[in-house]
């Protein structure tokens, strides 16, 4: 590997353990809740302990990460679009690059009609960021009008292998639903793979407790948006997090730094 390229991906994954907080979603669904003020936002997560974020490039000139490994998205749709699953390329690697990127991050999403586009751009992209040295991150969601059930092993391994295969250098999908199916998952993807978070949970036990068993079969970690930044204290969900990723603590550790 490219030491340029080993060089930032050691800033993302410390211990080849992360906690990545995805806050790119203003371009997909507007300013939402915990999207507001983007500057205070990155001061929490920085106050607990997050390996990185993603944002667009807009954002990435216009915060202060300090030390968290900044991963800008180069993909892009909006909900009030009339093919929302179509993610096409809106920032260039090299432009990344010249926002002070350790990494990229772009999105597929497998089994719908605009598929061929997105892997297309993934291919691209993937020989863009070995040509510089930095890292890609693949968010691979099973996604479409082919696509009856996101969480299941059949299609979640196949969209992780894909991004794999492709040349991703850190796969994001989501969780299977149980430590048994995602085993397989794991095993199945020569790369390190992270979890999704999904829509804002019912509680923060519940998100911690997916994390937790994701990580015991080999999972890498977390990328984590709304379930963090829309949490009453981000900065603590961040810290339990990080707990579970980097201290391998216990279950009842980590809901004992959000005080439940």
């Amino acid at each position: 590997m490219d030491p340029g390229k080993m060089k930032r991906l050691r800033r993302i994954l410390p211990d080849r353990r992360t906690v990545i907080v995805p806050m790119d979603h203003g371009v997909t669904i507007g300013p939402v809740k915990g999207l507001t003020n983007m500057q205070q936002q990155v001061s929490n997560l920085i106050d607990g302990g997050a390996d990185a974020i993603i944002v667009h490039k807009g954002i990435a000139k216009n915060v202060q990460s300090e030390n968290l490994g900044l991963i800008i998205h180069v993909s892009g749709s909006t909900k009030l679009s009339l093919q929302p699953n179509l993610k096409v390329p809106v920032c260039s690697i090299q432009e990344a690059i010249r926002l002070g990127a350790d990494a990229i991050s772009l999105q597929v999403n497998v089994g719908g009609s605009g598929e061929k586009e997105m892997l297309t751009m993934l291919g691209k992209a993937s020989d863009e960021c070995d040509q510089y040295g930095i890292p890609l991150l693949a968010m691979m969601y099973p996604r479409g009008e082919k696509v009856t059930n996101e969480h299941d092993l059949e299609v979640v391994a196949h969209v992780a292998r894909l991004g794999a295969e492709l040349g991703a250098d850190i796969v994001k999908t989501n969780y299977t639903g149980s430590t048994k199916t995602f085993k397989e998952v794991v095993d199945s993807c020569p790369v390190p793979v992270v979890i999704a978070g999904g829509p804002q949970a019912e509680t923060a036990g519940q998100v911690l407790e997916m994390v937790y068993d994701a990580l015991s079969v080999g999972c890498a970690g977390v990328s984590i948006g709304r379930n963090v930044f829309q949490h009453e204290d981000p900065a603590r969900m961040t810290k339990a997090l990080a707990a579970l990723v980097h201290k391998k603590a216990s279950l009842k550790e980590a809901m004992s730094l959000l005080g439940d």
